[in-house]
């Protein structure tokens, strides 16, 4: 199921940083055990909150660098 995160404005692939945001996703939770509470859909996508153990994915990405863009985000 692809699902996008109710909490980081990830960029899309093609948009500029899309490939680094999904490289910094795989690299923080490949292979790792991962709860995502599902919400409503966004298109043909599931938007989910996700957590790795107790922390939220979104927060992860942002500690970790994580560019955030895409539709509805707002400095």
């Amino acid at each position: 199921i692809e699902v996008r995160l109710g909490d980081f404005f990830a960029p899309e692939l093609e948009e500029p940083g899309g490939a680094e945001a999904k490289s910094l996703l795989q690299r923080l939770t490949l292979g790792r055990p991962v709860v995502c509470r599902a919400g409503r859909r966004s298109y043909d996508r599931v938007i989910a909150h996700c957590r790795l153990g107790a922390r939220p994915i979104g927060d992860m990405l942002r500690a970790n660098g994580g560019i955030e863009a895409g539709r509805g985000w707002r400095r």
